[in-house]
């Protein structure tokens, strides 16, 4: 069951900033770029760190300029990002001290999409810059519940990629997820699927799904 009065951790990407767009846009601009796959990327890349995507599918010797571009590429597209609806009313509705946010993109670039959607920056954001190990390592989330006081059993991971889904997984947190970016045959793991941000506030009366 989810714990009572949790401590709230989400991710960025699909789960508070609707950024779909601009990560389509992106992916595919680089992969024409560089003359990789795009789709293959698009398969993978959600709520992952760059740095560990891109050796995936680009030439040893063009990585550097593939991060660089991807970096340029990201920062000229606030015009592209919103909030995921309920995203707003959720966040000023909890205490600061109640929730955190856990991203696999750098810090800057994230409280800048945060800022562009309109949405609060949090207190404790932990971003790809502040641990050794991105996601699916539960390195970020363990991380976010240590700067807040938290214990990993008392907190709500809320997520909308496989990835984050297995670090709230192993972080030993009770796992919400979103259908935003994927649908939920591709979210296996979480202790519930949810189709809307909003849902979350009934999280309590949601079954969750038994772990293996």
């Amino acid at each position: 069951m989810p714990p009572a009065d949790p401590w709230i951790l989400f991710d960025i990407d699909g789960t508070l900033v609707d950024s779909g767009r601009l990560i389509v846009r992106v992916w595919r601009q680089v992969a024409a770029e560089f003359d990789a796959d795009a789709e293959a990327i698009l398969a993978e890349c959600h709520g992952r760190r760059d740095a560990e995507i891109v050796p995936m599918f680009f030439r040893p010797p063009d990585v550097p300029a593939v991060l660089a571009r991807i970096q340029e590429l990201e920062a000229a597209g606030g015009d592209l990002l919103s909030p995921v609806p309920g995203a707003l009313e959720l966040l000023t509705s909890l205490a600061p001290e109640r929730w955190a946010a856990v991203t696999s993109g750098p810090s800057g670039l994230m409280t800048g999409r945060l800022r562009a959607a309109g949405l609060p920056i949090p207190a404790v954001l932990v971003a790809a810059d502040h641990v050794r190990h991105g996601k699916p390592d539960p390195e970020g989330y363990l991380a976010a519940a240590r700067a807040l006081g938290a214990a990993p059993e008392a907190c709500v991971v809320v997520e909308d990629a496989p990835a984050g889904i297995a670090a709230g997984v192993r972080a030993g947190m009770f796992v919400a997820a979103l259908t935003t970016t994927h649908t939920a045959d591709r979210l296996t793991g979480a202790d519930v699927v949810l189709d809307r941000l909003s849902d979350l506030r009934d999280i309590g009366a949601a079954a969750p799904a038994a772990r293996e």
